[in-house]
């Protein structure tokens, strides 16, 4: 899904989730974007029109996608990815709050005003099982 710049990814659980770039770029799990401490995070700004241009396998438990913008160095295991797609919707909406407080853009130019991704429609509440495994290698 390269094109619509969405991650698809199914889960033993039966749970699907299409899970944005932009989404996956901004709340990317590295220590660029989190900090190395509560309170250090980084707020991403200009990633509204990010790609991922590949995707690696970390032996079984995660993935590690090359974002167009050349960040690379996030490492997201499965339960983490099921975490952000349970958590989208409120995920999102922190995200262009702080955007708004910090007077950014998710345009990389810095122009434009913030606005949800088509999909972000409410996702259930809910912590991510342990075990959280996908059924098949997830499609961008």
């Amino acid at each position: 899904h390269t094109q619509s710049r969405v991650l698809e990814i199914e889960f033993a659980d039966g749970r699907c989730f299409r899970l944005p770039f932009e989404l996956m770029r901004v709340y990317s799990p590295s220590a660029e974007v989190r900090g190395h401490g509560p309170g250090q995070e980084v707020l991403q700004t200009g990633k509204r029109d990010v790609r991922i241009d590949a995707i690696e396998p970390v032996g079984h438990y995660a993935i590690q996608p090359r974002f167009s913008d050349g960040h690379e160095s996030g490492i997201f295991a499965w339960d983490y990815l099921y975490w952000l797609g349970d958590n989208h919707a409120s995920l999102w909406s922190d995200y262009l709050q702080r955007l708004e407080k910090a007077g950014a853009s998710r345009d990389p130019a810095g122009a434009g005003p913030a606005a949800a991704p088509a999909d972000a429609a409410a996702r259930q509440p809910g912590a991510a099982p342990l075990n959280a495994q996908p059924l098949s290698r997830p499609r961008a």
